[in-house]
């Protein structure tokens, strides 16, 4: 689960790192009192969205000096522009595609001085098992142009959850960073807070671009940007609370309350699968036969017949369907529940698109009974080769 900057750095904040003073902004009428509060004489306005490269975007209906989604403003009355300007637009990013991201939030931050910008972040890294802690002295890029370009200026440090984070950590940070002094001690304090942030709160990816040295020589984190493992949720209510499903697919929304895994993609052919490596597979085979799939769907291996009814409307919501897959191989799951789950959606939501269901395992043989004697028209598959020809076929008849 994605959370907005001000919220990353609320959490921050408890754990002692240091971060600016802000306050974020619903509406376009409390900028002018949060500037008041934060008391200048230097403001940035940021849109929050959950989206990187705010400041290099621009605003798909373009107002008189549009500055992207990060921007200085000298004047509480220039605070109040840029507020009416970003809040209810749309802001294009390199990470939200062509489409945008609507700005609902803002958040006003008192201005910093700054000496020196530095990149800082924590992520799982799963192939040792460890948090790695990841440093470059190019802060305030893309950090995929510095690891492209220049490898070499970006440097890991891993620490063991057996010991957690230790001083020697924060040294070799402070070594790779180039700072010395009460700096380097400032660094060493900091990795500690981070990383008692990153696993008290179960983060996936922690991203402080830029980590800042201002002008009398204090480490402060300027930005924030926090991912929150969504399979520790139930640990935390109170970050639970922090989600804003306006930032997400509703697709996707609707998908978690029933326990689905679901993921939106841009396709034209729906899939309904159990298994994520099924799933994949089916995925790749309709693009091997020229098509793109429209979602990733993964009912699991426990679904019942309410659940399989929820996925199969929630594909069916999608515009871009123009086909439905369904895939599935019976192990646990039985055929015949996947069938009756299938028939009640179609009957209760309609079917529109050519719909192609393959199913093999347990119940097989029950299962493509209740789908025969349904009346509906359902297109029956052999294997999954056959399955993925026969609806790419059927969504190029229907064009």
């Amino acid at each position: 689960m994605n959370i907005h900057e001000y919220q990353a750095k609320a959490i921050l904040k408890q754990y002692g790192a240091p971060v600016s003073r802000g306050v974020p902004v619903m509406t376009a009428s409390d900028a002018s009192a949060a500037a008041r509060e934060l008391g200048g004489p230097v403001w940035v306005v940021k849109a929050q969205i959950h989206a990187g490269g705010r400041g290099k975007g621009s605003f798909k209906e373009k107002a008189a000096g549009d500055k992207g989604g990060v921007r200085l403003a000298r004047s509480i009355e220039e605070v109040q522009t840029f507020a009416n300007e970003m809040l209810g637009n749309t802001l294009v990013t390199v990470q939200t595609g062509p489409h945008g991201k609507q700005v609902n939030r803002l958040y006003i931050e008192e201005g910093a001085r700054i000496a020196s910008e530095f990149y800082l972040s924590m992520l799982v890294d799963r192939a040792t098992a460890r948090v790695s802690v990841v440093v470059s002295t190019e802060g305030g890029v893309d950090i995929e142009t510095v690891a492209h370009d220049t490898p070499e200026k970006i440097v890991s440090i891993s620490i063991d959850p057996a010991t957690g984070a230790m001083p020697h950590h924060g040294r070799a940070v402070a070594k790779a960073l180039g700072l010395t002094g009460d700096l380097a001690k400032q660094a060493e304090k900091l990795v500690s807070q981070l990383y008692t942030a990153f696993v008290t709160s179960d983060m996936e990816m922690l991203e402080i671009n830029p980590l800042i040295v201002t002008s009398d020589d204090k480490l402060k984190c300027l930005d924030a940007k926090v991912s929150i493992d969504g399979n520790a949720m139930f640990r935390h209510p109170e970050l639970l609370a922090l989600r804003d499903e306006t930032e997400e697919d509703a697709k996707e929304i609707e998908a978690s309350r029933h326990d689905l895994n679901y993921i939106t993609l841009e396709g034209t052919i729906g899939c309904m699968v159990n298994g994520a490596g099924l799933a994949m597979a089916t995925m790749d085979i309709i693009k091997l036969y020229g098509e793109a799939p429209a979602n990733f769907l993964d009912v699991g291996g426990g679904a019942t017949k309410e659940k399989v009814t929820a996925a199969f409307k929630i594909i069916t919501a999608d515009e871009n369907v123009k086909g439905i897959l369904v895939n599935i191989f019976g192990g646990i799951m039985r055929c015949d529940v996947i069938a009756e789950g299938v028939i009640a959606a179609v009957r209760d939501v309609g079917l529109k698109v050519p719909l192609v269901v393959r199913l093999e395992g347990t119940n097989v043989d029950l299962g493509k009974k209740i789908i025969r004697e349904s009346g509906l028209n359902v297109i029956s598959a052999d294997d999954l080769d056959d399955a993925a020809q026969k609806v790419v076929a059927a969504v190029r008849a229907a064009r």
